[in-house]
């Protein structure tokens, strides 16, 4: 069988993935950039910055100037190997072989898989459309070598998919960058006015390795199919999955729970070898009808604790139908993370978010009420009151900034309401407010705090803020936006002190 390979060049990958995670981010331009000789570097730009003439290797300094309105985000050293990654694992279900291309591609052996998605176009077709819906800027090619696919994912403007056997007629128009050559080289060839590939397939070997080294053969041969080139596939990781067949169908509550308690066994075992703590798990009960129940459950941190997760599923146990009875028990753990390995006994007495009780508490609360019931907010870096927090992932999440020293409101309306005021002057505080038809006369009033908008984003109205009690002893926060031009101020509710 002749082999066939796909490249996938993911145009803006480091800049794609954050808008992805931050979607306020997109389609502004901005830009990730790191120290380099204590100079900050542009190491990736989005596409709305790269249309208003920034690219990487440009100075952050020259970026800004070019573009008022660019955002410059500090770069994180790993993100692009993680990021393809995961990518290359989602890639898998096309093809049993993906290696990640660093800095910013993906190569796939496709040899004997596109003719389940009818032909090699629209096998292409498929895994492009599906990488754009996604949100990343994807363009690949097809070829028989891993070196001319490559090439015509990033340089060839028209055909994608190259037959079998043409990679020099592919590649001959292409420049001298399309072979993955390093820049000293692509710079002595460009010097000499070599401007195509075909330039060079074109000149004996003896004299290309005279002048260029071995490295300028190697490429060449590769993208042609002279020299194979090995790739080094993705290993997905091993599912955490234990199955337990019956003799006989289950039909009890207490044969349920005995089933539950073997599994868990045998999977606390291996999570235990291997470091790992379960945080998301699903029981799927085949019955002898051939329908399928299940339940699942999680955890607020990584949890290796037998008895913990036993009870957990018990919780469970109710919603399980057996009918006729259930004849395999599958225990799939969806979500596992690394665990430190703690002496509890000699922390027994700790408190605050490591005791692990109270993580099996909120565990045992979740289990009840639902894990959406329960939420653990961080500080986040933005102006406005609501904006300034996000929900944690998990209890172990680090706050990435502080909270703010000035006092605020116990409850934060998620949306600040309109009120009706009166003040004796428009710039003073109001003496008295109306809110949802019920009137507030103000006996005491502080600030105002002016909180303003945040430049990079908009140009929007200030804020200023004021700590108002009425003749009741009820305390709110209040906020008029902007400054009073002759019109009536806009006042607003935005939270409750008591």
């Amino acid at each position: 069988m002749q082999k066939r390979y796909m490249a996938i060049w993911f145009r803006h990958l480091l800049t794609d993935g954050l808008a992805l995670r931050r979607p306020d981010l997109k389609g502004l331009p901005f830009v990730l950039a790191a120290t380099v000789k204590n100079k900050m570097i542009v190491t990736a730009s989005s596409a709305a910055a790269e249309q208003q003439g920034v690219f990487t290797g440009m100075a952050a300094a020259d970026a800004r100037a070019a573009v008022a309105e660019l955002l410059v985000i500090n770069d994180t050293p790993g993100k692009s190997a993680k990021l393809l990654r995961l990518l290359g694992l989602w890639c898998i279900r096309y093809t049993p072989v993906v290696a990640i291309d660093l800095p910013d591609g993906l190569m796939l052996n496709i040899s004997g898989c596109a003719h389940l998605w009818v032909d090699e176009r629209t096998y292409l077709k498929e895994i492009v459309l599906k990488l754009r819906n996604s949100g990343f800027d994807a363009r690949a090619a097809i070829a028989d070598t891993p070196g001319a696919a490559w090439a015509i994912s990033r340089y060839a403007k028209t055909n994608p998919i190259v037959e079998s056997g043409m990679q020099i007629k592919a590649l001959a128009t292409l420049p001298p960058a399309a072979l993955r050559l390093e820049p000293d080289i692509l710079e002595r060839l460009q010097k000499l006015g070599f401007r195509t590939v075909g330039n060079l397939i074109s000149i004996p070997a003896s004299v290309l390795r005279r002048r260029f080294g071995n490295m300028l053969l190697l490429r060449i041969d590769q993208a042609l199919g002279k020299k194979e080139e090995e790739l080094v596939p993705l290993v997905p990781p091993v599912p955490y999955v234990e199955r337990l067949p019956c003799l006989e169908p289950i039909r009890t509550a207490l044969g349920i729970e005995i089933a539950i308690e073997k599994l868990l066994s045998a999977l606390c075992i291996r999570l235990k070898t291997e470091g790992k703590g379960l945080r998301k798990a699903v029981l799927k009960c085949h019955r002898i009808d051939g329908r399928k129940v299940q339940v699942g459950i999680t955890t607020n941190r990584g949890s290796q604790n037998l008895q913990h997760l036993r009870k957990l599923f018990n919780l469970q146990i109710a919603k399980i139908e057996p009918a006729l009875g259930i004849d395999l028990f599958i225990l799939e753990a969806l979500k596992v993370e690394d665990v430190d390995v703690v002496q509890e006994q000699l922390w027994a007495e700790a408190k605050g978010l490591e005791d692990a009780a109270l993580a099996e508490l909120l565990d045992r609360v979740a289990g009840k009420i639902g894990a959406a019931a329960i939420g653990r907010y961080l500080p986040a870096e933005h102006y406005w009151p609501e904006q300034s927090v996000k929900l944690a992932t998990s209890l172990k999440e680090e706050p990435g900034t502080k909270w703010p020293v000035q006092m605020r409101p116990i409850r934060l309306l998620a949306i600040p309401e309109r009120i009706q005021v009166m003040a004796l002057v428009p710039d003073n505080p109001p003496k008295m407010f109306i809110y949802k038809k019920k009137r507030h006369t103000i006996i005491k009033a502080d600030g105002p705090e002016r909180i303003g908008r945040e430049w990079w984003r908009d140009n929007g109205e200030h804020r200023d803020y004021y700590a108002v009690e009425d003749s009741d002893g009820q305390r709110y926060w209040v906020f008029r936006s902007g400054p009073y031009n002759g019109d009536s101020p806009a006042w607003y509710l935005h939270g409750y002190f008591s």
